[in-house]
């Protein structure tokens, strides 16, 4: 016996519909960001705080590979994403015990 289909609409006679809903949701999305005055699509640049009082000049000389992934989050907490990357932080306690984690992987050396 043959398997009966529900009378009403199928897939195919849906597709149109939802293209065309998703041509105007982008539409009104273009609008919108035109009556803002922000019609630029690049990104922006990320601005670096400046650091007041004491700091740390910590370098990554290690490879994260094979180390612990609390290690490796440490590493990336600390702004340090491969060998030879350099970041300047400020010295506070909470760098300070970062710093403890992980001092097989990197080299401090202490700023002004």
């Amino acid at each position: 016996m043959a398997a009966f289909k529900k009378p009403g609409r199928t897939i195919r006679d849906r597709k149109p519909q939802a293209k065309k809903a998703a041509a105007e949701a982008r539409a009104e999305a273009a609008a919108l960001k035109a009556a803002s005055g922000n019609t630029s699509t690049k990104r922006i640049k990320r601005v670096k705080p400046v650091l007041t009082g004491p700091t740390i000049t910590v370098t990554q000389v290690r490879s994260e590979i094979g180390n612990k992934p609390k290690n490796r989050a440490t590493l990336r907490a600390l702004g340090l994403r491969r060998i030879g990357h350099t970041n300047t932080l400020p010295d506070r306690p909470e760098i300070r015990g970062m710093l403890q984690r992980v001092p097989h992987l990197i080299e401090i050396k202490e700023g002004k």
